[in-house]
């Protein structure tokens, strides 16, 4: 058991974190795996539904937006994501993550279903932001939750499965676009918003899944709540059988109520700035590759091979499929054959694969049908790629400032890559050119070949190993 005991100087001595990475899988990893999970399908649901509803869009009465409203309205939510990423990743390394992923949720769930109402672009702007923020909020109280609660053994494979499940929201959005834009089912201004209700219903039931997920054991160790993190350990441990008896590593630290933001720069620019390189260069990459593909997917079906706006939903499917098999089958080789070399494989295969279906599509070689298989290959690498992004973020900085660190990697890649993406490729899909198109994904190409050689040279070896080894608490003795 844990020695919960305090010196003169307030050191507590826990084998905590050990005692979590010793366990079994159980009912209850299962449980926070679906529980947290959910976050991700709930995006790829936003994302995959702000895409096939483009057409409904531009054709809508009230609305009426043109391709570059589209790229504003993805833009738009992904600068939400950055801002809610950055305030809610602060306050859920200073309030707890159980509180957080709470509040994110709420705040999902109230902008989506308002997202229904909208009358013209800016309220649409605004509602497509506030989404964002809870989805931002999500993506850090959610991964710091889900690396301290699952063993060390499993921890790539099961963060990349969670992580890839967003495609499972991705399809929902895609069968839910080919019955709500049948205008022969729904009236074309109704089927769009009836389609951002989807995202609503699912929040109230993740809303249901989280009540049954403690705090992390972790997190209240390190504010000094032994005797919570104790009780939350033992009832974790009575979902598997009794565990032998054993002296297990033990780990002494000061319980602190926050991090100063001048020791949260050091860390991250100072301490670990080879770890930061890793971390921007893989954010900034997967983000623009995606989010410029991704948001401006559907425009690229309707716009160059006129396929109806109703229809999309049919090629988001195998698109969506290739994106879930990636991380869900490579996933395992992360914790075997190792971080470096997988990260680095999944990069720049992505990168190379990216290329050359842009060249496909330029020289007007292969149909629609044929560019969705192109992409389902080219994604279920890069699924997997910008999977174990977030994974290298989230477990290779200090547990008092892991949520931060995400809100920041995540903000600075998406700021940098995400936010830009779509308004490009929007501007450069209404050049009506395949080969301006094709020009942006080479230069996504370029910045995944580039990111998985930076990750070759740089990336921990972070496998099966525990977070507190992989990187010592800040307030660790």
């Amino acid at each position: 058991m844990s020695e919960g005991r305090e010196s003169l100087r307030d050191e507590i001595v826990t084998d905590i974190p050990a005692r979590l990475d010793r366990l079994p899988w159980s009912r209850f990893h299962t449980l926070v795996v679906v529980a947290l999970g959910v976050t991700w399908i709930l995006d790829g649901l936003e994302v995959t539904l702000a895409g096939s509803v483009s057409g409904a869009l531009k054709e809508s009465p009230a609305l009426k937006f043109t391709n570059t409203d589209i790229g504003l309205a993805g833009a738009a939510y992904i600068a939400g994501a950055v801002i809610g990423a950055i305030l809610f990743g602060w306050l859920t390394d200073r309030l707890g993550r159980k509180k957080l992923f709470t509040i994110t949720v709420l705040v999902y769930l109230s902008a989506t279903a308002a997202t229904a109402f909208s009358w013209n672009l800016w309220s649409f702007l605004l509602f497509r932001f506030l989404t964002g923020m809870g989805i931002g909020g999500e993506y850090t109280a959610i991964n710091s939750a889900i690396q301290e609660l699952v063993p060390a053994r499993v921890r790539g494979w099961t963060d990349l499965v969670i992580n890839g499940s967003f495609w499972v929201g991705a399809a929902i959005g895609g069968v839910a676009a080919i019955v709500l834009l049948d205008p022969a089912l729904v009236p074309p201004d109704t089927g769009w918003r009836l389609a951002f209700f989807i995202g609503a219903a699912l929040g109230l039931v993740v809303m249901i899944l989280r009540r049954w997920i403690p705090e992390s054991p972790r997190w209240l160790m390190s504010h000094g709540r032994i005797a919570e993190a104790e009780a939350i350990v033992a009832h974790i441990e009575s979902f598997s059988p009794p565990q032998p008896t054993a002296t297990l590593p033990t780990l002494t630290l000061r319980p602190r109520p926050g991090t100063p933001m001048s020791e949260v720069a050091d860390t991250l620019f100072v301490t670990h700035r080879p770890r930061t390189l890793v971390a921007l260069a893989l954010m900034t990459s997967q983000a623009f590759f995606y989010n410029a593909i991704f948001f401006t997917y559907a425009l690229i079906l309707t716009d160059f091979y006129g396929v109806p706006s109703q229809a999309i939903g049919w090629f988001i499917l195998p698109f969506a499929a290739g994106n879930f098999l990636g991380p869900l089958l490579l996933g395992r080789l992360f914790d075997t054959l190792g971080r470096r070399p997988m990260i680095a494989a999944t990069y720049i295969l992505s990168g190379l694969l990216l290329a050359g279906t842009g060249f496909l599509f330029a020289r007007e070689i292969v149909s629609a049908s044929q560019l969705t298989i192109c992409w389902s290959i080219v994604f279920f690498f890069a699924s997997a790629a910008a999977s174990s992004a977030y994974l290298t973020v989230s477990e290779t900085y200090p547990l008092e400032i892991r949520a931060l660190a995400i809100a920041v990697f995540y903000s600075l890649g998406t700021g940098l890559g995400g936010i830009a993406g779509p308004w490009l490729f929007g501007a450069l899909i209404d050049t009506g050119s395949r080969m301006s198109v094709f020009g942006g994904y080479l230069f996504g190409a370029a910045l995944m070949i580039a990111a998985g050689l930076i990750a070759w040279r740089f990336a921990v070896k972070a496998e099966r190993r525990s977070l507190e080894d992989i990187s010592k608490p800040l307030g660790a003795v």
